[in-house]
C-alpha cells in the first residue's frame, strides 16, 4: 500500500508554518523521517531529516544563504537535497566536488497551492501532473486548509468519512434548529438508516445516501477518491460551498488529517471562517505542538486539545440533555471513536483489528473501498500503474446534498448534477 501511496501526490505541511530562513519543520510520511524548510529565496525543500555525515539531525541546523547548514560540522544541503559544502575537511575543487556528489541527501518533489504544499515520494519517471483539485486551484480567499494528526492507521479515519450512516447517530443534536451541524446537512433529516446507492468511477466512486423527509428524499453525495481523499457535502443546496478531507499516512499507527474548504462564487466571510476556526466541525481545537512517536522520532505538528488523555471532554449531562455522545466538536466525536477501537495487538495504538467485524449493508462505501484499493495494490504489483492519474481532471469532483422528490440516485445525478458538480467518464469528457 505504501509503494500505491507513493504514486500519488500528497498533502504534506501547511505553507504558513515555513517561513524563508525560518526553523525547519519535522515530519514522518509513509514511515519517513523528513524536514520541511522554505530557502532565503522562498522556495519550499522536503528531504531527508538526517546529515549526510553522520546522521546528526537538520532541524537543528541554519537556514541561511540558500540551505541548511549542519550545526555538527556545518556541512549545508539545497532544497533537492545536494550538498553545497563540507567546510570541515580541506580538499581541492575536484576532491570537494566528490565528497558532495557523495553526500546527496534523499529529496522529494514538492509542489506548492493555495496553502499547502504537497509531496511526491515515487519514482521519477511516474510522476503525475498536479491533480486539479478544486481547492487547491480556487481564487485567492476562497479556499481554506488546516493540518492536525491523528492517533489512527490512514484508513480508518478515512472509513469514518465515507460512512454517511453515522451522521444520524455520533453527530445528533437534540435541538436541530440551533445545531452548528446543520452547515453539514447532518440534522436535516431524522430517517436514521439511509438507504445508499454507489457508483465506481475512473478514480475510486461517488455515492448517495438518501433519507426519507416528509414527502421528499434528503440525498447526501459524497465521493472517495483514490487512495484517501473524500468529499463531503455541506449544506442541503448549498452548490457553492463544498469540502473534503485527505489523510496523509504518518506511519501504519499515525496520519495527519488535512480539511479543506473552498467556495466556487466568492471569497469566505468572517463568519465562515470563525467557524472553521471555532473547533466545532473541522478543523478540530487545536494547538501547534511536538509530539513524540513511539520510537523517539519527534515531529511538529497540530494536537487537538481533546484527546485520549482527558477522555475528548465528554461530558454526561451533555450526553443526555444536549447531544448524542457528549463530546462537543463533530471532528471530536469522530476522532474520540476511531482512536479508541479495537486494535490489534498490544503494541500497535492506531491498526483496527478487523477481524472482529460485523458489516452490514449500510458499509457498502467502506466495504467498496477497501476491495478498491486491494485491487489497485495487487495490479500495481504487476506492474500496471493508476491510469487515472495521468488525467489530473479525474481529481475534480464535488459533492452535494439536495432535498427533492426524485428517489432514485442516477436521476439525482443526471437532474443536479450539471448544477453542482463536474463527473468523468473514461474519456475525460464532463
Amino acid at each position: 500500500m505504501g509503494e500505491l501511496f507513493r504514486r500519488f501526490w500528497l498533502p504534506a505541511v501547511m505553507a504558513s508554518e515555513l517561513a524563508a530562513e525560518g526553523a525547519p519543520v519535522r515530519l514522518r510520511i509513509l514511515c519517513e523521517d523528513l524536514i520541511a524548510f522554505r530557502n532565503s529565496e522562498g522556495k519550499v525543500g522536503i528531504i531527508d531529516a538526517y546529515c549526510a555525515h553522520r546522521g546528526a539531525p537538520l532541524f537543528f541546523g541554519r537556514n541561511e544563504e540558500g540551505g541548511v547548514r549542519c550545526v555538527y560540522h556545518g556541512w549545508k544541503f539545497a532544497i533537492n537535497g545536494a550538498c553545497l559544502e563540507i567546510p570541515n575537511v580541506a580538499g581541492d575543487d575536484t576532491a570537494q566536488a566528490q565528497m558532495r556528489a557523495r553526500a546527496q541527501l534523499r529529496a522529494y518533489q514538492a509542489h506548492e497551492a493555495n496553502g499547502v504544499v504537497w509531496i511526491y515520494m515515487g519514482p521519477v519517471d511516474k510522476m503525475p501532473p498536479f491533480p486539479k483539485f478544486d481547492y487547491a486551484n480556487a481564487s485567492a480567499g476562497h479556499a481554506y486548509s488546516a493540518r492536525w494528526m491523528q492517533r489512527t492507521n490512514w484508513l480508518q479515519g478515512l472509513e469514518g468519512e465515507i460512512d454517511s450512516s453515522h451522521i444520524s447517530w455520533l453527530h445528533k443534536d437534540f435541538d436541530p434548529e440551533n445545531s452548528i451541524q446543520k452547515m453539514a446537512g447532518s440534522q436535516t433529516s431524522s430517517d436514521q438508516a439511509p438507504v445508499l446507492e454507489l457508483r465506481e468511477t475512473v478514480s475510486g466512486y461517488t455515492y448517495g445516501a438518501r433519507r426519507n423527509l416528509d414527502n421528499e428524499f434528503f440525498w447526501r453525495q459524497s465521493h472517495w477518491v483514490a487512495p484517501m481523499f473524500s468529499f463531503i457535502p455541506h449544506a442541503p443546496g448549498a452548490f457553492a460551498s463544498f469540502g473534503g478531507r485527505a489523510w496523509t499516512p504518518i506511519d501504519d499507527n499515525h496520519v495527519t488529517v488535512f480539511t479543506f474548504g473552498f467556495r466556487v462564487d466568492r471569497p469566505f466571510s468572517e463568519q465562515e471562517l470563525a467557524t472553521y476556526e471555532s473547533g466545532a466541525l473541522f478543523p478540530p481545537e487545536m494547538n501547534p505542538g511536538r509530539y513524540t512517536l513511539p520510537d523517539g522520532y519527534v515531529i511538529d505538528t497540530f494536537l487537538p486539545t481533546a484527546n485520549k488523555e482527558n477522555d475528548y471532554g465528554i461530558d454526561r449531562q451533555v450526553q443526555k440533555d444536549k447531544n448524542f455522545s457528549g463530546i462537543w466538536g463533530v471532528h471530536d466525536q469522530d476522532r474520540a471513536l476511531a482512536e479508541n477501537s479495537r486494535k490489534i495487538g498490544m503494541g500497535d495504538p492506531g491498526i483496527l483489528d478487523r477481524s472482529h467485524e460485523n458489516l452490514v449493508s449500510s458499509d457498502k462505501a467502506v466495504v467498496t473501498a477497501r476491495r478498491s484499493l486491494v485491487r489497485m495494490v495487487e495490479a500495481l504489483q504487476q506492474g500496471k500503474e493508476p491510469d487515472f492519474l495521468r488525467n489530473p481532471g479525474s481529481f475534480q469532483v464535488r459533492a452535494i446534498s439536495k432535498i427533492c422528490s426524485i428517489g432514485d440516485f442516477d436521476q439525482f445525478i443526471g437532474e443536479f448534477g450539471k448544477e453542482a458538480c463536474v463527473r468523468l467518464r473514461e474519456g475525460g469528457e464532463k
